[in-house]
């Protein structure tokens, strides 16, 4: 039996995350990535482009982590746990975070993944202005007042930016809607909320 088969069996041919159907794949999840059953999960396209950031990631979608975060899965408990903390600015998600019990050993693992994924260059990835990692999908707050060059209109200090993205090829720089403006913004002039 494969190991496709064995996870289309353990989870009735659904997404382990949101129960989609469409395109699923095995997800080996790092950085336990030995293909055992536990240590890999079931997972849909839109699932997998939103973890990786090829998709942004979308909030209302990842309300199905009320269900899947009580998998006993560990690797679907790890996924559950690292989407929930990207989305933690969201209050849903923080609610379901401060639910959610993982024993010592997953939440190594599921901690030292994010590390992993934030660090994949080696440079620490991208921090805010106190030096916490940011993540596609974070909340961050301005610091200062910025002038949007070519929209017109200063983005104030105090401003929430929600449901960032990262610019893959500079660490210090992220990308957010402020005033309904899709805006680049400079690390060093946020902070993660």
């Amino acid at each position: 039996m494969t190991i496709e088969t064995l996870l289309a069996t353990r989870s009735g041919s659904v997404c382990e995350l949101c129960s989609g159907v469409i395109d699923l794949a095995v997800l080996d999840v790092a950085p336990m990535d030995d293909g055992a059953p536990d240590h890999v999960a079931f997972v849909c396209r839109t699932c997998r482009d939103q973890m990786d950031g090829s998709a942004e990631v979308d909030g209302h979608h990842w309300r199905c982590l009320n269900d899947s975060m009580w998998s006993e899965v560990p690797a679907v408990k790890v996924l559950a746990w690292r989407m929930l903390n990207r989305l933690s600015g969201e209050g849903w998600a923080q609610d379901l975070l401060d639910m959610m019990y993982l024993d010592d050993e997953t939440l190594d693992w599921a901690k030292s993944g994010a590390v992993a994924g934030a660090d994949k260059d080696g440079d620490g990835g991208h921090k805010d202005s106190n030096g916490a990692v940011l993540q596609a999908g974070d909340t961050v707050i301005l610091i200062k007042d910025l002038k949007v060059k070519g929209a017109g209109f200063t983005a104030k200090r105090g401003t929430a930016v929600r449901g960032i993205s990262l610019v893959p090829d500079n660490p210090g720089q992220i990308e957010g809607r402020v005033n309904g403006q899709h805006i680049v913004i400079l690390t060093e002039f946020v902070k993660k909320n």
